[in-house]
């Protein structure tokens, strides 16, 4: 099969997006990879993309000739090829010059060579970035810029000037901060720092701007290039104008996600001489912290002869938080039903799944989030709601009582589900059911703590919150009788948010002073309430209500037990009829 396009840096962020977006478009693709390309595939298929005019070959821009020889029918479909793309750079900060070089600039020219030697050949598309308008007109200065900095400069110059001598149309795009599922460098660390309450004042000034473009407008305006003569020979900076300054754009991010925005900022200049224990920010960020404004006139104009439109910059700043918190900032697999942040009972509350019309709603307990329920979902394989309470897991802190939340939670609820509540959060689930009984068809509650032995004493001290904060994540495991696996690290990173782990500790104390209560509630029921224990966490009294004893489990049976306890769920909404 011949191929019409060839992608460089296929497997990166931007790069699978270009492919994608290339192979959507009709396009025959060979997908240039370092790998196997294995990982390219499976995230293509994720997707939900046709790979019928795909081609992966093996490349290595560091090599003459790309390391493409000895690869038989694929190198012979790639005769065809009228569009180059580059997308492979070597994007960190604090890396070593050579290695940036090797890539970034050596890597960049190699794919301009190999390009010339194309029969057919349209346009080669170079990837360079906004700040190239800072550039000086001579050799960077790799000292002051750092090596990704400097070696995207030397490339953009080594780039131009191969083209000139070879006759090899170019274009070039300059992109700003790329923003989409899976961008956690540059702008995404002062993100994270904003969100664990690290970020105590901004850096630079008011008029400080780092400039945003959303990824899938980005690939499309790569994608639409080559398809315009006048494109050739031209550089255009794509970001979008609308972008707020950084203090406005950080103020944004906070109350999307429900946490504190800094009102202080240090100039650039006192950032520079400060330690790096001291800012948290790596040197060479520092040169991306500036005034400029930038010409996106010939932007536009290519964009809208293309019919391309970004979509409204806030919203891509919103959902680009959602896919980073979702995540945890690069560090576990992003969830595949819906997820991120909305108002709810005045929190800024984290839900996952199905808002209007879920078969199951689920809460979780301490010191848990709504991803404890992960593969109890999974195996239920129907529509469900599970939410982070309020000030707990992603959630922000509420302003009424979790009693109010709930209710503000189920409001917009068109079914009748059931309701599935573990430890803390029986205790609302049941206040719910007795004054609504006709909005739910069922209500379960897992390891209800009223109903069980009460907690220790040392879990409602002073001490029980900062041993809470700092006890590693394998300690934490053993005394909650959790396994050590990634789910765990999310947990982790929850409970040394800024105040958490104090929130965790309140809640204990308050749902101890509430087991009298809540038992007489629960006796006076009228309507049904199922039980779920662990056979290691039993119950400490005889009740008339159903109980199902899963064996082996302790206190999280949804974490240990989540198929044992499917069953037990899917068996409840079968005895009562589906919402």
């Amino acid at each position: 099969m011949l191929s019409d396009s060839i992608v460089f840096g296929a497997g990166g962020f931007i790069g699978r997006s270009l492919v994608a977006e290339l192979l959507r478009g009709g396009h025959r693709v060979a997908a240039a990879v370092r790998d196997s390309g294995d990982a390219l595939t499976s995230w293509l298929d994720g997707e939900g993309v046709d790979r019928a005019g795909l081609t992966v070959v093996r490349a290595d821009i560091t090599l003459p000739g790309l390391g493409l020889s000895g690869q038989g029918l694929a190198l012979e479909g790639l005769s065809g090829v009228r569009d180059v793309y580059n997308t492979a750079a070597r994007f960190a900060f604090g890396i070593d010059a050579d290695q940036a070089r090797a890539v970034n600039v050596t890597g960049a020219v190699h794919v301009v060579e190999w390009a010339a030697s194309l029969p057919e050949l349209r346009r080669v598309v170079h990837i360079s970035g906004y700040r190239m308008v800072a550039a000086d007109d001579g050799p960077p200065d790799y000292g002051r810029l750092g090596a990704y900095e400097a070696s995207k400069q030397e490339a953009d110059a080594a780039v131009r000037t191969r083209c000139r001598e070879l006759g090899v149309p170019l274009s070039i795009a300059n992109p700003s901060t790329v923003i989409g599922p899976d961008q956690y460098v540059g702008l995404a660390s002062v993100v994270s720092e904003l969100w664990q309450g690290r970020l105590r004042a901004l850096p630079g000034g008011p008029e400080i701007l780092l400039p945003v473009v959303a990824l899938d407008y980005f690939v499309r305006f790569l994608a639409a290039l080559p398809e315009h003569d006048e494109s050739a020979g031209r550089a255009y900076w794509v970001l979008d104008e609308a972008t707020p300054t950084l203090p406005e754009l950080i103020g944004l991010l906070a109350q999307h996600m429900g946490v504190r925005a800094p009102h202080r900022s240090v100039p650039v200049g006192l950032l520079r001489r400060l330690p790096r224990t001291i800012t948290r920010a790596d040197p060479e960020t520092l040169s991306f912290l500036s005034t400029d404004r930038y010409d996106t006139a010939s932007t536009r104009a290519l964009a809208e002869s293309h019919g391309l439109s970004a979509p409204p910059v806030e919203t891509a700043l919103r959902q680009w938080a959602d896919d980073l918190v979702a995540t945890r900032f690069g560090r576990t697999v992003r969830c595949r039903r819906p997820y991120g942040f909305h108002s709810v009972g005045g929190s800024r509350t984290w839900l996952i799944g199905e808002r209007r019309r879920p078969d199951y709603v689920f809460l979780h307990g301490l010191p848990l989030n709504a991803d404890a329920w992960e593969g109890t979902v999974e195996r239920l394989d129907a529509p469900s709601l599970a939410a982070d309470l309020p000030g707990f897991g992603r959630s922000g802190p509420g302003e009424g009582s979790l009693d109010d939340w709930l209710t503000d939670l189920l409001h917009p609820v068109e079914t009748r589900p059931v309701l599935v509540a573990h430890s803390l959060a029986c205790g609302p689930a049941l206040r719910y059911a007795a004054a609504r009984p006709d909005r739910l068809s069922a209500l379960v509650l897992v390891a209800p703590p009223f109903l069980q032995p009460p907690s220790s004493g040392l879990l409602r001290s002073p001490l029980a919150a900062p041993l809470l904060r700092t006890t590693p994540a394998p300690r934490l495991a053993r005394s909650l009788g959790l396994p050590e696996d990634d789910a765990l690290d999310g947990l982790v990173t929850d409970l040394r948010r800024a105040g958490a782990a104090h929130r965790v500790i309140a809640a204990v104390r308050t749902a101890h002073g509430q087991r009298e209560e809540l038992r007489r509630l629960f006796r006076d029921l009228p309507s049904p309430v199922e039980l779920v224990v662990g056979s290691e966490d039993p119950l400490a009294e005889a009740v008339d209500s159903p109980v199902t004893v899963i064996e082996g489990a302790g206190h999280y049976p949804q974490i240990t037990h989540p198929a044992a306890l499917a069953g037990c769920l899917a068996s409840c909404r079968d005895r009562v009829g589906a919402p």
